[in-house]
């Protein structure tokens, strides 16, 4: 995959077919420490031991509709050819963490990717679960959690096509800020687009 964004949205539907209804998704940028970590924790009903020894193998997968399981084997791939690696915790009914981590400046680093858009991807297409993301860059911070805004928009259907391009363009906004170092060091961003400290 070009991106670390597709292997994020790979790594979440995978969350989604195993029942979760809450998943926080963790982007952690540290320049100093030269390290990128990505985190997919879900509230779904796990998998059992065997599977997690063998995540790295393409031909496990928890799916029946399918014999190849690439999504986790990609990103252990991935990871390990930038100096990184890859850990899962999971245990049946108490659901699934994934961590990545990479060699922040390796030369073979895919880009991370278009993260708004895959985060209205997943946003539009599954009304029922609720999706906490949190992005720090060298101290700075941005989170985004659905939980917040159903509250704040008060029975407004999030996963609309006019709402979901509002909250791309504000998590957009919100990353380019991270990115040029403006705002605060811990922004929390509501889905009116104001910034709460």
């Amino acid at each position: 995959m070009r991106e670390l964004s597709l292997h994020i949205l790979d790594i979440v539907e995978n969350g989604i077919t195993a029942g979760a209804r809450v998943i926080t998704i963790r982007v952690e940028e540290a320049s100093a420490a030269d390290r990128l970590l990505i985190s997919v924790h879900d509230d779904g009903r796990g998998m059992p031991p065997r599977k997690v020894v063998d995540i790295a193998n393409p031909f496990v997968t928890t799916r029946t509709t399918r014999r190849v399981g690439l999504g986790l084997s990609l990103l252990a791939a991935a990871a390990r050819r930038c100096e990184g690696d890859i850990h899962v915790k999971a245990a049946p009914g108490t659901g699934t963490e994934v961590t990545a981590t990479f060699r922040l400046s390796h030369i073979d680093r895919a880009p991370l990717g278009d993260m708004a858009a895959t985060l209205g991807t997943l946003i539009m297409g599954n009304p029922p679960v609720d999706f906490v993301y949190n992005h720090r860059l060298d101290g700075r911070e941005f989170t985004l959690d659905t939980r917040d805004l159903k509250r704040e928009l008060e029975g407004v259907d999030l996963s609309s096509p006019a709402v979901v391009s509002h909250l791309m363009e504000l998590i957009r906004r919100s990353l380019k800020e991270l990115v040029s170092g403006g705002g605060p060091t811990h922004t929390k961003e509501s889905a009116n687009g104001q910034a709460d400290d």
